[in-house]
């Protein structure tokens, strides 16, 4: 073929919604595409998808990118001169409890702060707006006016249009049939010849664990997904609903999330698509395989497993039962572990994206589409795009764990996410050497990139039933508990088993001056430690370590358990030849032993370590027998040490520390000490969202050293002033409730801030917010309120110190 390309800045595989939305946006960048489609466009779970437009998500970074995805579909067909069938209907979520209205507050006031007009619904105001429904036993819902459905062929053939108008070639019947590298260029291979490239992106849908497969032999790992059936049915047309229509227009889409199911009027009958709890995965099992190629194809119909769905959406809208069924489409859906897309750099591969396994592909494309342009042309993006990051998941998800969590996902695809509740798929990935141990004494555990940690400790009586924790209200089972926990860390000594810590060991010649020139400020002394920030080009918190220092050039770096793959990409991305780079994770474990008794515990149990050793300090030492590392630190804001060892030491430890009378504590223990103090989690309080200088963290930037990444644009917002800072507040919050996550937070009737992490400190009797507002309103005493599920509670600013031990009197002790 004369006009095949045999170059190209950047090769797309796939082309359905989300691969043409990459063409257009990264086209529309001035870079060269190629898209790769082995059959038509569309030809993936793009043709079958029932192509539903929410605005509505809980998390903020999934709601930027689907309220993008809808603006641009608005514009999308005059742009590019593409007609589409795009109708914004609006659509009404039910509420069926206080709980569910309590998540559409939280939900509407994030989408308050982006620019969007949800409203809250009485019960009479639903019966207004879809005269058809049953609401006897509803508390309220959720409208959502830019909600709507398009046609998903459309709008990836509008995308695809733009795209070619911008420069790239669209190549359909193309399948790519494997990469290989030639010095730092890709080689993507084709039936029809090779397109050399800087760039891959995988796009495939539901065939991406098969292309990801080709990345193995360049770092690469297997995708984690599995592929799900998913059915939703076509009425025939509905005399009664015909009548309506021509009078009114078109009914807004319905969504009963407590049951499970969206309906939507299609021409005169109606869409009903269940997500039901008895879901089915395919192409999991030797006598079920992945077909080489299952373009425009369904699975066969399998109405009986939605049974309970279709009697229940009939009885909440009964002109459903008045006419058969037209059409059934079961087809087959992609589920990431936690029912997120994978949009972002492929973990393990240089110049590899990922920008698949989209359970809502077409509502996400647009979106999707912007943030994968912004990766592959710029190497950040506009928005903390932490939540779709293909590297949030690293080497646990085996097959079972993704078939499992995938089938969990689906079946709650509607389902709440309160803060004390763990979803129970898939357990158990990785454990701590003394896990039995903590499940003996009543550790209620969580996983931490798999690792199993104890949130806290039951005694006997308490309830630790799922039901119990499926509440948005701090009080439970566990708050007497967590109040016990966080006693004995202020009154006597607590042990907090800590498996899974990222830590990773840097050495080579010249490995000191590397690393200066890769952070904002100074690396501690020889035999210190100190705190360690990166930063993006912009001058935004890319992560934050702890640093080790154990030679001139020989440091260990530690980290968030769910940074491990991130921030070992932050390191070996930019690594020099001639360092070395050692990935220890799994190796070591730690223990957190803090309180005011902590330095007489060690003596009890006998050590050889030098315990007058002062804060931010490190040393190698032999403990109750065993070798280990402490270092002098402690995020729960008391006396207190680290102690790193061996996984085979850590029971031994274990084991001497609680027989002197250490209290074990948990997870969630730590995190209201740590609010106290004001320290900032990574990817809550620290993001890509607020630069390192709204963080409040300038004193960790070392100006006067050479150029290190992002000193220039921190020195040009030093020079015009932040826009936030980060303040930590205290609520005058109802008993039952703290404010959530990206709780918007006001004064005068304007929204000037949010949340970034919230929660009730038990040292100080306080509900506490960490947050950012606009700097002028960042001083104490300043009078402001926060909105917690709709209601707004006054919140004073403090002072910038911590609320418990401001002189850190204790901590140093």
């Amino acid at each position: 073929m004369s006009d095949f390309p045999t170059t190209a800045r950047v090769v797309i595989i796939g082309g359905g919604a989300v691969g043409a939305s990459c063409a257009y946006h990264i086209s529309k960048a001035g870079w060269d595409v190629v898209l790769l489609e082995k059959n038509e466009l569309t030809a993936g779970s793009t043709w079958h998808a029932a192509g539903n437009c929410p605005s509505f998500s809980t998390s903020w970074a999934v709601m930027n990118m689907q309220r993008y995805s809808l603006d641009l579909y608005r514009r999308l067909a005059d742009e590019v001169d593409y007609p589409m069938n795009y109708h914004v209907t609006g659509s009404i979520r039910l509420g069926h409890s206080k709980e569910r209205m309590q998540e559409f507050e939280r939900a509407r006031g994030m989408g308050i702060y982006q620019g969007m007009d949800l409203e809250m619904m009485q019960v009479s105001d639903i019966k207004e707006r879809y005269p058809f429904i049953e609401t006897y036993d509803l508390s309220g819902g959720l409208y959502d006016p830019d909600d709507g459905d398009i046609d998903p062929a459309q709008l990836t053939q509008a995308l695809a249009k733009g795209a070619r108008q911008m420069g790239a070639k669209i190549l359909r019947f193309t399948p790519a049939t494997g990469v290989s590298k030639e010095n730092d260029e890709w080689i993507v291979h084709t039936e029809k010849g090779d397109i050399r490239c800087e760039k891959v992106v995988n796009a495939a849908g539901y065939y991406a664990q098969r292309v990801g497969e080709w990345f193995k032999p360049f770092g690469g790992r297997t995708v984690p997904m599995a592929v799900m059936s998913h059915q939703y049915f076509l009425t025939e047309p509905i005399e009664e609903l015909e009548r309506w229509s021509k009078e009114n227009g078109k009914l807004p889409l319905l969504r009963d999330v407590d049951s499970s199911y969206y309906l939507r009027q299609e021409k005169y009958g109606l869409n009903l698509g269940p997500y039901e709890r008895n879901g089915k995965a395919h192409w999991i099992t030797p006598d079920d395989p992945m077909p080489d190629d299952f373009s425009f194809q369904l699975y066969p119909d399998d109405l009986e497993r939605l049974e309970w769905y279709i009697e229940d959406a009939m009885a909440r809208v009964p002109i459903l039962g008045a006419s058969g069924v037209g059409r059934v489409i079961n087809g087959p859906i992609p589920y990431a572990p936690d029912g997120l897309p994978l949009i972002g750099p492929m973990p393990g591969v240089k110049n590899a994206y990922e920008a698949c396994v989209f359970t809502f592909g077409i509502t996400q494309a647009g979106g999707a589409g912007k943030v994968l342009a912004e990766w592959v042309t710029e190497g950040q993006t506009e928005w903390d795009m932490w939540a779709v990051d293909p590297r949030r998941f690293t080497d646990y998800t085996d097959p079972q764990y993704c078939i499992d969590k995938a089938m969990e996902v689906y079946g709650h695809e509607y389902a709440m996410h309160f803060p004390w509740h763990r979803w129970p798929a898939a357990p158990d990935r990785r454990l701590s050497p003394v896990h039995d141990k903590i499940i003996a004494q009543g550790g209620q555990m969580g996983a931490y990139n798999g690792w199993e940690r104890a949130n806290w400790f039951a005694q006997s009586g308490d309830d630790t039933s799922e039901e119990a924790t499926e509440t948005w209200a701090r009080s439970g089972p566990w708050e007497p508990r967590i109040r016990e926990e966080c006693e004995a860390v202020r009154d006597n000594v607590g042990v907090l088993d800590l498996p899974g810590f990222s830590r990773f060991n840097l050495d080579g010649e010249g490995a000191s001056d590397w690393l200066r020139s890769r952070i904002t400020g100074a690396l501690p002394k020889i035999g210190r430690m100190n705190l360690i920030y990166f930063a993006d080009e912009r001058g935004r918190v890319l992560t934050e370590m702890s640093c080790l220092r154990h030679g001139e050039n020989h440091m260990t770096l530690i980290t968030a358990a769910s940074a491990q793959w991130h921030d070992w990409e932050v390191l070996w991305r930019n690594l020099p030849s001639g360092l070395t780079l050692t990935d220890r994770s799994a190796d070591f474990s730690t223990l957190i032993v803090v309180g005011p008794q902590s330095r007489a515990l060690f003596e009890q149990i006998g050590t050889d370590a030098d315990l007058s050793q002062t804060w931010l300090s490190h040393q190698t030492a032999v403990v109750a027998g065993r070798p280990c590392l402490l270092a002098r630190v402690s995020f729960a804001g008391e006396l207190g040490w680290e102690v790193h060892a061996e996984n085979e030491h850590i029971p031994a430890l274990y084991e001497s520390v609680i027989g002197a009378g250490a209290k074990p504590f948990g997870m969630w223990a730590l995190n209201s000490l740590r609010l106290e103090k004001g320290y900032r989690t990574w990817k809550g309080d620290l993001s890509t969202d607020y630069s390192v200088l709204q963080s409040g963290l300038e004193r960790f930037v070392k100006w006067d050293k050479p150029d290190f990444v992002g000193k220039a644009a921190m020195e040009v917002e030093r020079q015009q002033g932040i826009s936030k800072r980060f303040t930590t507040l205290v609520i005058d919050a109802p008993e039952e409730f703290d404010a959530p996550y990206m709780a918007t937070i006001w004064k005068n009737g304007e929204i000037v801030g949010e949340v970034t992490s919230g929660g009730w400190g038990y040292r100080v009797g306080k509900s506490i917010a960490l947050g950012m507002v606009k700097p002028e309103l960042a001083t104490e005493g300043t009078a402001l309120e926060i909105d917690i599920f709709g209601t707004r509670f006054a919140a004073t600013v403090q002072a910038d110190a911590p609320l418990w031990d401001r002189d850190n009197e204790r901590l140093r002790a």
